[in-house]
């Protein structure tokens, strides 16, 4: 029997997910946390075999939670359960060491057959998370992370995503509006965004703001 934890920080869908799981005998659920750096800390005294992990966490994100478990605990078996689709969050998070990644829009039979594939030592992902990946495979620049980006770039995508104009942007770091807008060409040439709702988006999906610094 695997022993399982869940990390979601939607109480509905966790409490659907433990009663779905309570009447499956491959499981058992040793624990359910809400909140990252909780989970983190009971993980690492639990030593689970398998989690579900969302992407988005209050306290701690997926994507480092995530890489803080698997340098402790290598032979963990994770599956993202996530709304996230975001080909950066896909990307990382199976760089961080995931076996699979179902989206919650494909449905429970879908997650139940992701899980089972996962606790075998298989790999496995939903529908759409498997386009994203073809997305990813055929271009690249699509998935390309904060880390891909420099400094000032990075700095520059925050505040856009804060709802700064140019004019403010280039006050607050002390550079002209023409040296702005050429940073923000080059990291959505990087980013293939073409958009500030887009990049407000992966600004947020990507760590770089969270929902109070969210535009």
């Amino acid at each position: 029997m695997n022993r399982l934890v869940i990390i979601e920080d939607q109480t509905a869908i966790r409490e659907m997910l433990v009663e779905l799981l309570a009447l499956d005998k491959a499981y058992q659920l040793v624990g359910q946390y809400g909140e990252g750096q909780e989970a983190l800390q009971m993980c690492l005294e639990l030593k689970p075999d398998l989690v579900i992990l969302d992407a988005k966490l209050p306290g701690m994100n997926g994507v480092e939670l995530l890489r803080r478990l698997k340098r402790k605990l290598p032979a963990l078996k994770v599956l993202v359960f996530s709304g996230h689709e975001n080909p950066v969050v896909v990307r990382e998070m199976l760089e961080a060491g995931a076996r699979g990644f179902v989206e919650k829009t494909a449905g429970f039979m879908e997650f139940k057959k992701g899980l089972a594939t996962i606790a075998q030592g298989g790999t496995y992902f939903g529908p759409a998370i498997a386009d994203v990946l073809r997305t990813v495979v055929a271009n690249p620049e699509s998935s390309s992370s904060p880390d891909f980006l420099t400094e000032r770039e990075r700095e520059i995508l925050k505040l856009v995503a804060e709802g700064n104009s140019t004019k403010e942007i280039a006050a607050k770091l002390e550079i002209s509006a023409k040296t702005v807008d050429n940073h923000r060409t080059n990291l959505m040439r990087k980013l293939n965004i073409h958009d500030v709702a887009s990049l407000t988006r992966h600004a947020f999906e990507s760590g770089l703001l969270d929902d109070k610094g969210r535009a």
